[in-house]
């Protein structure tokens, strides 16, 4: 099994005004985002792909998303790559099915990290909470045991495992 979980999030508006002019999203960190996060979880299940078909070891590729990939204010480089990472997972498990590899993956809300405590004040997090139906944030833990229920469930394939606590962005 591979869990590809690398992601870069880059917080910036497409447009911001700054000391009275007009500013565009940096498109170089538009091409790093997107490398990061959506090119790297591509050639990491290519390759591991390859080595699982090779050695006769079928297996079983996670790719972790976001609920971010429906789109998300100010981050738009990373929502269409968690977007991307949902439509590859899709693409991928019908091409890699039938050769015994499942491909599936995990699109996860706010979890208590420290790269969430990084990224959100704690303003904005008590506002997440609030908006999230069970009132709090996702355990690392629970999204530990969703993975391991997609490597244990052989017939869980090609579909994006929504795991938010309810939250809809």
């Amino acid at each position: 099994m591979v869990v590809n979980n690398a992601g870069l999030i880059y917080n910036s508006p497409l447009l911001a005004f700054k000391a009275g002019e007009l500013l565009l999203h940096d498109f170089d960190a538009w091409q790093r985002v997107l490398a990061a996060t959506l090119s790297s979880a591509f050639y990491v299940s290519a390759h591991c792909a390859k080595k699982m078909i090779a050695s006769g070891r079928r297996g079983c590729i996670v790719n972790i998303s976001s609920i971010c990939a429906a789109g998300n204010v100010g981050q738009a480089a990373y929502s269409a790559a968690k977007a991307g990472i949902n439509a590859i997972t899709v693409s991928l498990s019908k091409e890699l099915g039938p050769l015994g590899v499942r491909v599936a993956a995990i699109a996860p809300g706010f979890f208590d990290t420290d790269s969430t405590r990084r990224a959100v004040s704690e303003e904005a997090l008590s506002r997440i909470k609030k908006a999230i139906p069970l009132q709090k944030l996702g355990d690392p833990d629970q999204l530990y045991h969703a993975i391991r229920f997609i490597e244990k469930n052989g017939y869980f394939h090609g579909k994006v495992l929504e795991l938010d606590g309810g939250l809809s962005l």
